[in-house]
């Protein structure tokens, strides 16, 4: 099972960047922050090609997986990343799946599965 949803888009990075946005509310999800990757490493005088981590989130879907075990936290809120490498824009998301494999004590049902899916929509769909 791989660890990631990752696909490759003809977009421009500003443009899947807001296409993230625009489907991941589509999408019944919110948009928590953006983290400007590359913007704060710049800061510091440490150069890579854009790279922004949009944080998502779904508060129904938080909270019940919280309510199976607190620690899933340390997996929240859910990550899409935005990249630039060999002059190709990525746009790439931690599958929920594997929390089961984090979790196995942790009564998850389908969630991981249905939420995996919408995150894998949200990529395509932005693609």
């Amino acid at each position: 099972m791989d660890f990631d949803y990752t696909v490759i888009t003809e977009k421009t990075f500003d443009e899947a960047v807001n296409a993230v946005e625009q489907e991941t509310k589509k999408a019944g999800f919110r948009v928590l922050h953006i983290h400007d990757v590359s913007a704060t490493l710049n800061e510091k005088d440490f150069k890579i090609e854009p790279f922004k981590i949009i944080e998502i989130c779904n508060a129904k879907s938080a909270y019940a997986v919280l309510k199976a075990d607190i620690k899933i936290g340390l997996c929240l809120p859910c990550k899409i990343n935005i990249y630039v490498k060999n002059k190709k824009t990525f746009i790439s998301g931690m599958r929920p799946i594997i929390l089961t494999q984090f979790f196995p004590k942790a009564d998850l049902g389908n969630l991981p599965k249905e939420v995996d899916q919408i995150i894998q929509n949200i990529i395509n769909n932005s693609k």
